[in-house]
């Protein structure tokens, strides 16, 4: 059934605020007189006391924001059609694969079925034909609460053992376990804290299988405040006491107390990669370890690479942007000497286009390869496309992938063949395998079918006009003929930081619900991210911070001016850093959007670097110890610019207990602030699930659940309706890009 659409905007409005819900009274407040001297500078903080978890008195405050949020959010009529639809689209998708990684005769990967609450971790035969999937671990039998997550796996190099880190209830707190493959019974014993959302967590096999390097943050030993930091490399041997376990990278050796370790031994060499970051920033320096001897640091902070592996060959392959801040390709043979990065020879040089680089945060490769081939990762604005060379630096062509689409996984089968994955806004993700004798790919079985379609819709690239004349790229995604009268709801997501790029992917059966209610989705690829190589992310981040604010406001207003929306029906959405740019839309632009929702966010600026992240987060933001990032910190931080009277749009936030990532004290006390201040009828909602964290890790079910009060609070607030029956809800083939 097509949506009802309403003749003119003030019908659409009067209906809306009609339909909306009535919101109780948010829960008293009391203030405090708390005021810091920084820089000399005098800053009140009213609202420190919320800052306290432990405190009874805060936790009951939060209970009453949740009560308030659930008495608005499960009284909106649409919300149980939005929930019955949004799981029957999600449950109805096939299951599907990621992380594929090929070691010996299978290949290993997450897969993701619907029907559970938690991905899993399967095994396939060498050409990794789906049909011959086996379960190894399941966490929905180890927990049947779904409470229970995967972090991440490595299988040693012959296939035979897996070592894998769990946590539970979105804490990404991770213990490593270690199965045998073909039994899948647990072979040693777990070694805790090996993963925190501070500084991650890794673990590379040695080439016998017997031991494996990891990364584990310090004991009960250590003070309260400072066991998520001061991650240390260690060597443990299978079957030993892991508290005896040797020390193989550690503070000696130039680790810093935010050090952020990376390993990598995917081709089951004598020596193993350690990639090390400094904090959150993109600042790397490249240790080469090997067992029974020292370190090796062949890469320092000051050389502007900005990744390296040991490759098929024993080489060490990099991207280096000293001089070019595109990239290129550098490549140093054995045997490795100390600093012998910076003097490696260019087998590509720098290109018109960025070559892609951060992915090893996310656990995967910015480099892939083949047996004798290198596989380079570029970005052009927000698609990609993949450029083939030979391992000395010749050019072989592309990866034949579709316009406008991203790819984030080549993986290397041992038949020669090479699987990689397309992602595109229109249809799931799926994988080809490319042939190199005749360059050639074809799709595979590794795909998903989806009941969601979006035959209906189209793609527009569009470029707004940032505050300093920057052209923003801007995606806008709408059913085919919709008419540009200012009447649409609007929906326009941004995140603009740490060099993370918005690329295509599928579109999923939020958006298609938000389409199917008349909405109009849009995604801006801000600076801070890094669509167009690292000038873009630098331009996006300490003191330039505000140009990602300004990028995002320019795109909203584009979509005002160009008729896709008004700014009455149009809304934002943004989580994490993306959070803190909503934070500062609402601080900044109050009368941009009617509707806000802000997950996980960050909105304090100036103690956010007290948190355990936050001291990680640095190299981002800035601190408020150096004079002018304190500057520019400050006037941009939204708790900070809240305005006592100042009409606020509508707002949903959304935070977790047990993030690690983003103190939930940030959503508390910006919350309260504008509860405090806004001269809006709009409602200010907070809600806090206190078995999440920053959304990994969490439950199908509370998935489905936070899209459901998502969509429910936009389409109450916009004055939409939800068609009771959806045109595109019966199971179909995934529609072609």
């Amino acid at each position: 059934m097509s949506l009802r659409v309403f003749s003119t905007l003030a019908l659409t409005l009067a209906a809306g605020a009609a339909l909306a819900a009535t919101v109780p009274l948010p829960p008293a407040t009391p203030t405090g007189s708390t005021v810091d001297v920084i820089q000399g500078v005098k800053i009140a903080d009213p609202y420190r006391w919320l800052e306290n978890w432990n405190d009874p008195k805060v936790q009951a405050w939060s209970d009453a924001q949740n009560a308030r949020t659930r008495a608005y959010l499960d009284s909106l009529p649409d919300r149980a059609p939005i929930k019955e639809q949004l799981t029957q689209l999600i449950k109805a998708t096939s299951p599907s694969y990621a992380e594929l990684k090929a070691r010996g005769a299978r290949v290993f990967a997450i897969y993701n079925d619907p029907k559970f609450q938690q991905p899993m971790l399967v095994t396939m035969n060498a050409s990794a034909d789906p049909k011959s999937r086996a379960p190894l671990l399941d966490p929905n039998a180890l927990d049947a609460k779904g409470l229970t997550a995967i972090d991440w796996f490595v299988p040693s190099g012959d296939g035979t053992k897996i070592a894998v880190s769990l946590s539970e209830n979105g804490s990404e707190d991770g213990t490593v376990h270690v199965y045998d493959v073909v039994s899948g019974k647990e072979i040693d014993t777990p070694i805790p804290r090996v993963q925190y959302p501070t500084a991650g967590g890794s673990l590379a096999w040695a080439a016998d299988g017997k031991g494996f390097w990891y990364t584990r943050y310090p004991g009960p030993e250590a003070p309260e405040a400072e066991q998520h930091f001061n991650t240390q490399v260690y060597f443990h041997r299978l079957g030993s006491d892991a508290a005896k376990d040797t020390l193989a990278l550690g503070a000696s050796d130039g680790l810093e107390r935010v050090s952020e370790v990376f390993l990598d031994n995917r081709f089951n060499l004598p020596s193993v990669m350690a990639m090390v970051q400094r904090g959150d920033g993109n600042i790397w320096a490249f240790y080469v370890l090997k067992e029974g001897e020292a370190p090796v640091q062949i890469g320092t902070y000051t050389d502007d690479a900005v990744y390296a592996t040991i490759g098929p060959d024993g080489a060490v392959y990099g991207i280096s942007r000293k001089n070019a801040s595109n990239g290129k390709i550098v490549k140093l043979a054995p045997p490795f000497a100390k600093g012998a990065l910076a003097g490696a020879k260019v087998i590509v040089p720098e290109a018109n286009v960025a070559i892609l680089s951060g992915g090893a945060e996310q656990q995967t490769a910015d480099l892939s390869f083949s047996k004798d081939r290198l596989f380079v990762r570029d970005i052009v604005g927000g698609p990609n496309q993949v450029r083939v060379f030979d391992l000395s630096g010749k050019a072989e062509g592309k990866l034949p992938l579709p316009q406008i689409s991203a790819n984030s996984e080549i993986e290397p089968l041992s038949s020669g063949d090479v699987l990689f994955d397309i992602s595109t806004y229109l249809r799931p993700r799926y994988y080809a395998d490319w042939h190199p004798a005749t360059g050639k790919a074809e799709e595979t079985a590794l795909k998903v079918t989806s009941p969601v379609s979006f035959a209906d819709a189209e793609v527009t690239r569009v470029f707004a006009t940032s505050k300093d004349g920057t052209k923003v790229p801007v995606n806008v995604i709408m059913r085919k003929g919709t008419k540009l009268d200012g009447n649409n709801p609007a929906l326009l997501y941004g995140y603009g930081g740490y060099g993370i790029s918005q690329t295509p992917s599928f579109l999923g059966a939020f958006r298609r619900v938000w389409l199917d209610g008349g909405g109009i989705y849009a995604v801006a690829n801000t600076r801070g991210g890094a669509e167009y190589g690292e000038r873009w992310h630098q331009q996006g981040m300490l003191t330039k911070k505000q140009n990602v604010f300004d990028d995002f406001s320019a795109a909203g207003e584009y979509l005002v001016s160009r008729k896709y929306t008004s700014h009455q029906r149009l809304s934002l959405m943004g989580g994490s850093n993306g959070g803190l740019l909503m934070g500062a839309e609402i601080t900044q632009h109050p009368k941009l959007a009617r509707a806000v929702i802000s997950a996980v966010g960050i909105y304090d600026m100036i103690r956010v670097e007290l948190d355990p992240n936050g001291s990680f987060n640095v190299t981002e933001f800035g601190t408020v110890k150096n004079p002018d990032q304190f500057k520019a910190l400050y006037a941009y931080s939204p708790y900070h610019h809240v305005v006592k009277g100042t009409p606020c749009p509508a707002v949903l936030m959304l935070t977790g207990a047990t993030d690690g990532r983003v103190n939930p004290l940030h959503s508390r006390k910006f919350a309260a602030a504008l509860q405090a201040t806004t001269s809006s009828d709009n409602p200010i909602l907070l809600r806090t699930n206190k078995t999440s964290g920053h959304g990994i890790g969490s439950s199908l079910d509370e998935r489905i659940a936070e899209q459901t009060d998502e969509l429910s609070f936009l389409f109450d607030q916009l004055g939409m309706h939800y068609p009771t029956a959806s045109p595109h809800s019966s199971p179909a083939e995934a529609s072609a890009p």
